[in-house]
């Protein structure tokens, strides 16, 4: 842990000053301590309804890494997303649900302090990648109860991770005081439409979703290997975009002719979003509309929400008071 980053952190029970020992964080006001695991300090329980994500990034630490693929798919979706500068010294940056760290090693090339948390023990895998990275803190804590000091961040940027949340608007609201005055956030979500109707997926999930991730994960992996080479065919037939739409109304994530990968790392990919489509305790996909007045009702300026990579793609900035 970057202990300079402790001066940011507060107590999510009563919002008082933590203080470091050995192997706690310990609140001044009420006393509380909480552990120091692995050098993550700890403010959830170790089970919770992100169990899945900490299962699948444990053990998919290593595949959405550009240096892994050996192409620059985060990188790029990182700049594209966020816009930002590429030099943010002297900036303090919070990643809100980081999984394995595919987005951090890349806020952190910036030169920013990076403060980055996760609910589920993925921030673990985060950890053990980023363990060289010496301006960034990891969390493991809960979005709702964040145990961080408001208006310490001139950044927030949340991808791939509200959808996830039980109450996705909730989460957004809880981000949105730790910005600075003239602080910017930026978001992804889930796209709710017509489409949705066509998703595999969400005709598996009412069952996949109660199975726990050790009892899920061969299924899902028998069920990968047998769909797999069949949906090869339709991309020799109709094409891939074709292809890859077809596997989507069968619960299937396949990204050939996507992505310039070799057919390991392509079966690797599908098997990891495969499993990460079915896990989830939680998956609300939200319309441009709703993120629109998510925006609005935040009284946020500058604010552009648009379909995206990952569905909705939203930015905005905190006015100066």
């Amino acid at each position: 842990m970057n202990l300079s980053t402790v001066e940011r952190l507060a107590c999510p029970r009563c919002g008082s000053a933590l203080s470091p020992n050995s192997d706690a964080l310990v609140c001044g006001s009420c006393g509380t301590a909480f552990p120091i695991v692995d050098g993550i300090p700890r403010f959830v329980p170790a089970r919770n309804y992100a169990e899945s994500f900490g299962f699948q990034w444990n053990r998919f630490a290593q595949t959405q890494l550009d240096d892994y693929w050996g192409i620059d798919a985060s990188r790029s979706r990182f700049a594209a997303e966020t816009r930002w500068p590429a030099d943010l010294r002297g900036q303090v940056i919070l990643e809100a649900g980081c999984g394995a760290g595919r987005f951090t090693g890349h806020a952190a090339a910036s030169g920013a302090t990076i403060v980055s948390f996760d609910y589920s023990s993925a921030v673990e895998a985060a950890s053990r990648t980023h363990a060289t990275l010496e301006n960034v803190t990891f969390l493991q804590a809960d979005i709702y109860h964040l145990p961080l000091r408001p208006q310490s961040f001139d950044k927030i940027f949340c991808f791939g991770v509200l959808q996830h949340c039980p109450d996705p608007e909730g989460a957004f609201r809880a981000l949105l005081p730790l910005l600075k005055p003239g602080g910017e956030i930026v978001i992804d979500v889930y796209r709710l439409s017509w489409k949705s109707l066509f998703q595999g997926k969400y005709y598996l999930r009412p069952v996949t979703r109660r199975i726990r991730p050790q009892r899920l994960f061969p299924i899902v992996q028998r069920y990968v290997r047998a769909m797999y080479p069949l949906l090869g065919l339709p991309h020799r037939i109709v094409g891939s975009r074709a292809a890859r739409a077809m596997g989507q109304v069968v619960g299937i994530c396949d990204y050939r002719g996507y992505f310039a990968l070799s057919s390991e790392k392509h079966f690797e990919l599908c098997l990891l979003d495969t499993f990460d489509m079915l896990s989830p305790a939680h998956d609300h996909p939200k319309t441009l509309a709703t993120i629109q007045r998510w925006f609005s009702d935040a009284r946020l300026q500058a604010v552009e929400v648009k379909p995206g990579y990952n569905g909705v793609e939203a930015r905005g900035r905190r006015p100066q008071e």
